[in-house]
């Protein structure tokens, strides 16, 4: 088993505050990814921007507290915020607020170097609502290896994607993580029919992906590769919110493969690791140990 010296992977995009009705708690997609991916002996890399105040401060000594790589920006637009509430079952709803930091992460030397040297690389859609930070994203992905695990970690939201971001995405990533609500919206935008297991093999031909996970909620997942497929059925845990499972499911996926776990094994810590964090509130709780004890050395 390699060290997290050896492993780094990349989340890259928005960094936020998540404001819930009883307090705030840190967010983002690729952010909650660095953090739980960093719990899975893979050193994690943020590359985002924050704002020059008080949040984006705070922000700034949680992750060197975690002692996450920090390549996040600060320019004079306020850090990033999301107003959640939560239904009767856990299921967030957002507001998302725009023309924050995160939507100018700019193209820099030291941004680039990472991506020639990351194991893997997490994005999605909501960052790419900005030029600035699309054009950023896509750089840092074209300039990555062949070998660099690129996960297209789609996360739909609200009004913030079209067609051409989804279609530029997909053929720079050889991974896609989607949930069922988003494979049908997919499936329209790209003019596609046929039932579940027909979507995803058009989509995995369609843009010659090596790996796509499909998430259920509460009716299981599916990981697909071009060649193996595993349907796990969720476990049945007291959900406290389920704000960042989905994120937790594609770190620990990435690890698993990073660290060449069997196939069926990856799909089965993605699912331990997603369901452990929906007994938690808020997206990135501290992971038990015997939880990962497949990726410790």
């Amino acid at each position: 088993m390699k060290s997290q010296n050896d492993f780094f992977a990349i989340g890259i995009g928005e960094i936020l505050w998540d404001l819930f009705p009883e307090g705030k708690m840190l967010g983002g997609a690729p952010t909650n990814f660095a953090f739980h991916i960093h719990q899975m002996n893979v050193k994690g890399v943020i590359i985002s921007a924050v704002g020059m105040d008080p949040l984006g401060n705070e922000i700034l000594k949680i992750i060197e507290e975690k002692h996450l790589v920090n390549l996040i920006q600060t320019n004079g637009n306020p850090t990033g915020t999301v107003s959640v509430s939560l239904d009767g079952t856990g299921i967030p709803n957002y507001i998302i607020h725009e023309k924050v930091a995160w939507d100018f992460v700019d193209t820099t030397g030291e941004t680039l170097k990472s991506a020639k040297e990351a194991n893997a690389i997490c994005f999605g859609t909501l960052a790419q609502r900005s030029p600035l930070t699309k054009n950023t994203i896509q750089k840092i992905l074209q300039t990555a290896s062949k070998e660099t695990l690129k996960v297209f970690d789609i996360n739909i939201r609200q009004h913030f994607y079209n067609r051409e971001t989804i279609d530029s995405s997909l053929r720079l990533a050889n991974i896609l993580k989607i949930n069922d609500e988003e494979l049908i919206l997919l499936s329209e935008i790209l003019d596609l029919q046929g039932a579940e297991y027909e979507l995803t093999d058009q989509i995995m031909d369609i843009y010659q992906l090596d790996y796509l996970a499909l998430t259920k909620g509460s009716q299981g997942s599916w990981l697909f590769s071009q060649h193996d497929s595993s349907y796990i059925q969720t476990p049945k845990v007291r959900v406290a919110d389920t704000v960042g499972a989905g994120d937790s499911f594609t770190a620990a996926m990435v690890a698993g493969f990073l660290h060449d776990l069997s196939f069926e094994d990856v799909h089965q810590l993605a699912v331990d690791v997603s369901a452990f964090v929906c007994t938690k509130e808020g997206a990135t709780p501290v992971l038990p140990k015997d939880l990962v004890s497949s990726l410790i050395k």
